[in-house]
């Protein structure tokens, strides 16, 4: 099981598992928010609820200017994994510019693209076939977006993802 962890600001830090959850709740660094009901954890001396959402003691600075890595899965997270030409659902990835003509692997010329444009581009670029991009290929914002878990974040943790959004 995942645990979320907020900042003295509520800003989501980072996703860790319950036993590092724990450890930092009985270190005194953090306290639980929020626990997923019905599960204990035990130990020989102490039961505790399993914490969904922990909040830290101390503020911690959410790291801005992080740049998110460059990966195909990256791509398909970024275009909601739908074909930037036709709309479609994708599953593979398109370099606008094709590489053999000197196009880069970047998140400016990588777009998500379903199987069958990708076929039938090939090795043209989307002008020379009659082909608009639904939107321009960008790197993704800084904030939440590097944060993988929190794109079907748990049920327990949506009033504190909210919360951010409301204030």
């Amino acid at each position: 099981m995942k645990t979320l962890v907020l900042n003295a600001g509520f800003e989501p830090m980072s996703v860790v598992s319950y036993r590092r959850a724990i450890v930092l709740v009985l270190a005194g660094r953090a306290s639980v928010l929020a626990a997923y009901p019905g599960v204990r954890v035990r130990s020989a001396v102490r039961e505790l609820d399993c914490p969904s959402v922990i909040l830290l003691c101390r503020y911690v600075r959410p790291p801005h200017g992080r740049t998110a890595a460059l990966s195909r899965r990256g791509v398909l997270r970024r275009d909601g994994h739908r074909c930037a030409y036709c709309g479609a659902a994708a599953g593979t990835v398109d370099h606008v510019l094709p590489r053999s003509r000197g196009g880069a692997n970047s998140w400016e010329n990588l777009v998500a693209c379903c199987r069958a444009c990708n076929n039938r581009k090939g090795d043209r670029t989307p002008e020379e076939i009659g082909w608009r991009l639904a939107r321009a290929p960008r790197a993704p914002h800084a904030g939440r977006w590097w944060l993988r878990d929190l794109d079907a974040p748990a049920e327990q943790w949506r009033p504190f993802l909210d919360f951010r959004r409301a204030a």
